[in-house]
């Protein structure tokens, strides 16, 4: 397995839509054990793999107790209540604000194996599922910030952050000085 290097605000494959994935084969399910160690070192609950430079349809969880791998993923069902939830991302360290999404929704998506499952999920899971969702569409969450508040904190962000490459790579060594 492997670490990946993760790409950050300004890197053209955040905002592609990405690809569905047609072949389930041993080499996609070495990228998503090496997704799933690269979300694991950086301390995120999910991942999608355009976070890494693929663009395809792929995406890790890990909260609530709930680890898992989407491919193809999507979203069938949502429920009329909503809530708001101060959210982050491993594309924009240090960013956080909140975003408005559906309590519950209805997952379906393959495993690894390309086998279909499907989940209802609620609380922060579901929240996972639709922000990496929403990544595999070319989506971040700073899109659902109102125009002036957006441009306020990417402003801040980018001057906060020149000069930083598109990538990073999170060492073990920091992982474990955040814990």
């Amino acid at each position: 397995m492997a670490i990946l290097p993760i790409h950050v605000f300004g890197s053209p494959v955040l905002r592609e839509e990405a690809a569905p994935v047609t072949e389930f084969d041993d080499e996609l399910r070495t990228f998503i054990a090496d997704m799933f160690e690269t979300m694991d070192t950086a301390l995120g609950i999910g991942l999608a793999a355009n976070q890494v430079g693929v663009a395809r349809r792929i995406a890790v969880i890990d909260a609530e107790e709930q680890r898992f791998a989407m491919v193809n993923p999507r979203i069938v069902e949502k429920s009329r209540t909503t809530g708001s939830a101060d959210e982050g991302c491993l594309s924009i360290p240090d960013l956080y604000g909140p975003v408005s999404r559906p309590d519950s929704v209805v997952l379906e998506a393959q495993d690894e194996n390309g086998e279909t499952y499907r989940k209802e999920l609620t609380g922060l899971v579901a929240r996972a599922v639709q922000h990496e969702i929403d990544h595999l569409d070319g989506i971040m969450f700073v899109d659902y910030f109102s125009p002036l508040k957006r441009q306020s904190v990417m402003r801040r962000w980018k001057r906060e952050h020149e000069g930083d490459p598109l990538t990073w790579t999170p060492s073990p060594e920091e992982s474990e000085a955040v814990d």
